[in-house]
């Protein structure tokens, strides 16, 4: 997303994301909190914001055979988890039901799925199947699906959250109608309003990111999360070729505050964007 004032163009985030690149990252960060054994090759743009690994962690769906739980119950949490229905087209980050079969595609996985079996209310069989023939894998006892997105927020952190976005969103109007802006104030308010409603609904927008310090509860000036937020208090980081990491991560993080600020200028975003 960026705005070029010298030829009023505005380029809108792009939705079309690489699917091999997300399901890698969502791969890294479900190991991360599953496993104690985890080797993570990552870029410099491991530094831009992720989301918040606690709340991720909090929404993890567990499921164990012979576990009491209603299937339309579990139909709710995937949706919570930004997991899509869709029982036709089945990618990841996506389900489909039959009766009391339900299919889960895991948003880290890329071939493999699970088949969870209900009987009444309760988990009769979990399997692992394969999702291009529906050949089963092996059966297993526990599974745990992570969510199909790093951005999540509680009921409770949203109702608080909604409220100040809306409340930084009226002074920064205001600012822009006092020095004669009425065009950015009135797009700011248009485009904010939109985002609110949205959260508000459907839990989620696209372009939830920049509103993250309220939905991670962060003060003015403290650093988003990162991917190295999702390691543990003991890990190892290897930087290699320091002479050349450095300069690329001042260089990516002054190039994304310049893009961020035109943003902010021109009323596409809110100053707590930044």
């Amino acid at each position: 997303e960026a705005y070029v004032p010298s030829s009023d163009t505005y380029i809108e985030k792009d939705s079309a994301i690489n699917d091999e690149i997300d399901q890698l990252r969502h791969s890294a960060t479900s190991s991360l909190l599953a496993r104690n054994d985890v080797i993570v090759v990552a870029s410099v743009s491991s530094i831009f914001g992720l989301g918040d690994p606690t709340e991720y962690r909090n929404h993890v769906v567990s499921l164990r055979v012979g576990q009491t739980i209603e299937r339309d119950h579990f139909l709710r949490q995937l949706v919570d988890i930004q997991y899509d229905r869709n029982d036709i087209d089945f990618q990841r980050g996506r389900f489909r039901v039959h009766g009391d079969v339900v299919e889960v595609f895991p948003a880290s996985w890329d071939e493999h799925a699970f088949r969870i079996e209900f009987f009444g209310d309760e988990i009769d069989r979990i399997r692992e199947i394969d999702t291009l023939t529906g050949e089963v894998i092996g059966d297993r006892d526990h599974i745990a699906i992570f969510p199909a997105t790093h951005f999540l927020t509680s009921d409770d952190v949203m109702n608080v959250a909604l409220p100040e976005i809306k409340d930084e969103m009226e002074k920064q109007v205001a600012k822009f109608e006092k020095e004669g802006k009425l065009l950015e104030a009135q797009r700011l308010k248009q485009r904010t309003t939109y985002d609110i409603e949205m959260m508000r609904e459907m839990g989620y927008t696209s372009g939830i990111e920049n509103y993250s310090r309220f939905m991670d509860r962060r003060k003015p000036g403290q650093p988003p999360f990162t991917l190295l937020d999702f390691f543990p208090d003991d890990f190892l980081m290897v930087v290699d070729e320091s002479h050349q990491t450095m300069p690329q991560i001042r260089g990516m993080y002054n190039g994304d505050q310049a893009r961020k600020q035109q943003l902010v200028n021109y009323g596409f975003r809110l100053p707590s964007a930044l």
